[in-house]
């Protein structure tokens, strides 16, 4: 009888699994789901009730294989790379017994899932990346409101929802970066300067569908206008060296390549670069360094990745709780040291490769305006010409 209810839990497994790793239409889904819910696993139920012993469903992206039925677990979609998250994950579990579920994947292909799965979705969170996908995931009403002592205690005001929707997990900066060999970085002082005429062909960054940009425009609306901003987009694409292409490590490649002597990234990608095992790769890194725009004024532009409890969270204590765990200063330190980003938690310590960055002084904005204004921020580049 026992070993029938373990052939019926394993089915459940895995159909379960298929559901989890490969798009489905959303009324195929929820059938599917029911059917699952229904009809295997109250059958596993019901004949798992003749012997004493519990069996637990094998989940094959479970952390913690076998584990009891009444252990608690949470499910989370990541758009981070597993192995940028999964040791936080597993030191969670192995510290307080809860079960995670992980799930990676395109971030936007995620926020859409959720949006399909609705009531019947597994989510209980969501971690991501810029604030523009995290105000999206809010919008759609994809999100629940929560209330934390230590994500308040930890997380700076500007950092977070006032209304509790979502939190920033990690801080991550978009500076200048110029060229050791062609610039002197006497040369360099505010961004929008690189809309000027003596920057002209010498400038590399990627697309305006990249969420990234369309950030960093939205941000600068909120500060020097729309119009400012439109100006700004032009005379930045007129004084482009190419046209953009690639992601944020192309256009640095590009810098110690000669192909242009300016390029607009993030740091954590100039710091991979560098802590790379693929020798080219720190060659080319080398001869990029980071400017600090902006220190007169406003601060260098920075964006964040966060997380989003989902409303229809199926273990919200449970995702509560990991949340919390994620800023603690074990979880916040081994972010930094491991994925080159900022925590967000005063009192840990940035990456060796971040500190040799320098400090510097940060936007303070309204990070949920940013979020809202990236549909107009993309209009914008739209007109300017920014392909």
């Amino acid at each position: 009888m026992l070993r029938m209810a373990i052939i019926w839990i394993r089915m459940a497994g895995a159909l379960t699994f298929l559901s989890w790793r490969f798009f489905i239409p959303q009324r195929l889904y929820m059938r599917i789901t029911m059917l699952i819910r229904l009809i295997f696993i109250a059958c596993a139920f019901a004949l798992l009730a003749c012997d004493s012993k519990v069996v637990a469903p094998e989940s094959d992206n479970a952390l913690h294989q076998n584990a009891p039925a009444e252990r608690r677990q949470v499910n989370v979609y990541s758009a981070r790379k597993e192995a940028l998250i999964f040791p936080v994950l597993k030191q969670f579990t192995e510290e307080t017994g809860v079960v995670v579920n992980l799930l990676t994947g395109d971030a936007d292909a995620l926020i859409s899932r959720i949006a399909n799965e609705g009531e019947l979705g597994s989510a209980d969170i969501l971690i991501t990346t810029d604030i523009g996908r995290l105000v999206r995931a809010k919008q759609q009403g994809l999100t629940k409101a929560i209330d934390s002592e230590v994500l308040s205690q930890h997380i700076p005001a500007h950092l977070r929802d006032p209304a509790g929707h979502w939190f920033a997990l990690t801080t991550r900066a978009r500076p200048i970066m110029y060229s050791i060999a062609n610039v002197k970085a006497e040369e360099l002082d505010d961004l929008e300067d690189l809309a000027a005429e003596n920057w002209r062909g010498k400038v590399c960054v990627r697309s305006s569908s990249n969420i990234y940009n369309q950030s960093l425009i939205a941000a600068l609306i909120i500060q020097q206008g729309e119009d400012f901003s439109l100006e700004f987009a032009k005379g930045l694409v007129a004084n482009l060296a190419r046209p953009p292409k690639g992601g944020d490590k192309d256009q640095i490649k590009a810098v110690a390549a000669g192909q242009c002597d300016i390029a607009i990234a993030n740091t954590y990608y100039l710091a991979g670069m560098l802590a790379s095992k693929d020798a080219s790769q720190v060659a080319a890194a080398e001869r990029v360094k980071v400017f600090w725009p902006n220190q007169s004024n406003r601060g260098a532009h920075i964006n964040i990745s966060g997380a989003v409890i989902t409303r229809h969270a199926p273990n919200p204590v449970a995702a509560k709780e990991l949340l919390e765990f994620m800023l603690g200063k074990e979880a916040q330190a081994w972010y930094a040291a491991h994925n080159h980003e900022y925590p967000v938690r005063k009192g840990v310590e940035p990456s060796e490769i971040l500190r040799s960055f320098g400090t510097f002084k940060a936007e303070q904005i309204n990070l949920e305006k940013v979020g809202e204004l990236n549909g107009a921020a993309l209009q914008l580049m739209d007109r300017a010409g920014w392909k």
